[in-house]
């Protein structure tokens, strides 16, 4: 039995979020479309679909009478909103799904962590840069005795980050980072992002760069060519740009890891690249494709979990 989704937020991740929902699914149906822009092209393209829609944002969603049939509500809006909608929506009764870095409720990266989350009610989508890195970060992490730090550098071009993005940098490197420790299981964890201005614009890419003690190279490369395969299924676009590299860090000349101190060990550097299935955004945008691609997988597995319960 299919679940009726809400969406908050009509501008280009929840317009490209609604548009794979009615592409195809078979465990979600769109229920509504909320946004505060009436003249936004996804509130335009909803209308049209026939999917009802508000531009009273949270309180018009609730004014509807669809609202008593709408179980899940995903959230495309900024981290400052979601801060406000959480309380008024777990008070409802709605799952939530995050895609803001607003870090409330467990972080959550499908090819990781998504089977141990299955009963919360509010799942977080972390940021695109750590839906796109965290799985390489784990990649080591369960190829090793110890993922001592993970830093990981997420490069997008500049026109797929619209106002949202740009103001949710800082939520998006402290977010990214502690995701970085949480899921991806390193003990130390940054992240920086860059908007390339470049004209044409750029793919989206990733450099993820670890050190580790135990394990060796080639049960790494295992490891990450294996956990590529488990993204792709949600992101066909998501690959590899190169073969790892690995250089070894030995005890003789260490590196100084801030709250660890002196390390050793095999430094590993990761080279990621994601292309969008252009449903709704450009193929460029592979940092916006990815989250969405996220959000549904996790909302699909969401109503499978919870149909085989009976619910």
């Amino acid at each position: 039995m299919k679940s009726k989704v809400a969406i908050i937020g009509s501008g280009n991740i929840g317009t490209d979020l609604m548009i794979k929902i009615l592409n195809g699914s078979d465990e979600l149906e769109m229920g509504a479309m909320v946004g505060i822009d009436p003249q936004s092209d996804g509130l335009k393209r909803a209308t049209d679909l026939g999917i009802p829609t508000t531009h009273e944002g949270l309180d018009g969603l609730r004014g509807m009478p669809e609202y008593a049939d709408i179980s899940i509500v995903m959230d495309a809006t900024s981290a400052g909103a979601h801060m406000k909608h959480h309380p008024v929506l777990t008070a409802d009764g709605k799952q939530i799904i995050d895609l803001t870095p607003a870090a409330i409720g467990p972080f959550v990266v499908p090819s990781v962590n998504l089977e141990e989350n299955r009963d919360e009610t509010a799942l977080n989508m972390v940021t695109c840069g750590g839906q796109a890195t965290i799985p390489m970060v784990n990649a080591v992490r369960r190829a090793t005795d110890r993922l001592i730090y993970a830093e990981i550098v997420a490069s997008v071009a500049s026109l797929s980050a619209g106002p949202g993005t740009r103001a949710n940098i800082d939520e998006f490197t402290q977010t990214t980072s502690k995701a970085i420790e949480k899921v991806g299981g390193a003990e130390r964890g940054k992240a920086i992002i860059i908007l390339n201005p470049a004209d044409p614009p750029m793919l989206m890419r990733d450099s993820i760069f670890t050190l580790s003690q135990g394990g060796d190279e080639d049960a790494i490369r295992e490891s990450v060519a294996r956990m590529v395969k488990e993204v792709q299924h949600y992101v066909p676009g998501y690959r590899l740009k190169q073969d790892v590299q690995f250089e070894k860090i030995g005890k003789d000349a260490p590196l100084n890891v801030p709250g660890v101190g002196p390390v050793w060990g095999l430094k590993s550097s990761i080279f990621i690249e994601v292309e969008g299935k252009a449903d709704y955004f450009p193929s460029y945008a592979g940092n916006l494709d990815i989250m969405t691609s996220a959000a549904k997988a996790a909302a699909e597995h969401w109503v499978r979990a919870h149909n085989r319960k009976g619910f």
